[in-house]
């Protein structure tokens, strides 16, 4: 009887019991380390990701050149960024390069990776040395990519050697022309991103149910059918991935130019701006920051729309 008058009194109270014993099953050492897996990584992350993003956005309305301490930092409000859009000749170039970038790698890479992951999840004769062959490049960094094809396309490279060129003053100029060597570089920064892509949907598509192909067969839909309207539609959340990559890879590229040659003769970018402004000769510090600002906004885009995408499959 006492018991009921226990249990009566509790659930009253609105408390569950079940689930009181359950949180008191914590030690104060669980409590601990909870708490240091939590909050030590959450401390690196502000210290390390927001303070010196905060910072940056700050000194982009102020006007610095590294020397002298931080008591020569001078408020300027939006000159930089008025100055960048009119006096620096090199933000249209490299804003023009970067959308390039991405319109080449989201109209022709990312589909070539699509293709090699369609045939590649048909488990035909040599897919497993295919596989490993299209996914090397990912393993290299982007540094070390530049120096491999750096290597092979400068003038006295290896490809005008297999091409006969043996002398430097005759042998074409694969990064010299300021009009033609975006492409070269875009056919090199493809070289990688397709087997990425191609890694993506291969994964994408091995988990599809087995149960939507046969059913597509059993209706008589043929290989294209079925992949445009069964398979590719189940691949939404990979598709939206791959968005996201496809944007920051094309806005952040800046390891493969700024090896070929620092980022000049028309190969411009806005990570190679940001770099040269703030650690470059002319140590403009604030136009530095106003660069990673709006390259920061222009990313912001892409992840804000994986984030909502994400958030709205938990409601």
């Amino acid at each position: 009887m006492s018991n009921t008058k226990i249990e009566t009194k509790t659930a009253a109270q609105g408390e569950n019991p079940g689930r009181r014993r359950r949180s008191n099953n914590f030690t104060k050492r669980d409590r601990a380390v909870i708490a240091g897996l939590v909050g030590g990584p959450t401390i690196l992350h502000v210290v390390f990701v927001w303070l010196p993003a905060i910072a940056t956005i700050l000194l982009s309305f102020c006007q610095w050149d590294g020397i002298g301490g931080l008591s020569n930092i001078h408020w300027v409000g939006v000159k930089n960024y008025a100055q960048i859009f009119t006096l620096y000749s090199d933000f249209k170039i490299a804003l023009r390069n970067n959308t390039l970038w991405l319109l080449w790698f989201g109209l022709i890479a990312t589909p070539l990776g699509v293709v090699l992951a369609y045939f590649l999840d048909k488990n035909l004769k040599g897919t497993k040395f295919f596989q490993t062959a299209f996914y090397l490049p990912i393993v290299l960094s982007l540094a070390v990519t530049g120096i491999i094809w750096d290597y092979i396309f400068k003038v006295n490279g290896f490809l005008n050697i297999v091409l006969g060129y043996t002398n430097a003053d005759t042998a074409p100029s694969w990064f010299g022309d300021p009009h033609k060597n975006i492409w070269v570089v875009l056919g090199i920064a493809s070289w990688r991103h397709i087997g990425y892509m191609m890694l993506l949907y291969l994964a994408g598509m091995k988990s599809v149910d087995p149960s939507l192909r046969e059913a597509a067969a059993i209706d008589g839909a043929g290989e294209w059918y079925t992949f445009r309207k069964v398979i590719f539609p189940s691949l939404r959340p990979v598709n939206i991935i791959v968005v996201v990559v496809t944007v920051i890879e094309a806005l952040r590229a800046f390891d493969l130019v700024y090896i070929i040659n620092r980022g000049k003769n028309g190969l411009q970018v806005l990570a190679v701006a940001v770099y040269e402004n703030i650690l470059g000769e002319s140590q403009r510090i604030g136009w530095g920051a106003a660069l990673a600002t709006i390259l920061f906004v222009l990313c912001l885009g892409p992840i804000m729309v994986y984030l909502y995408q994400n958030f709205k499959k938990v409601d």
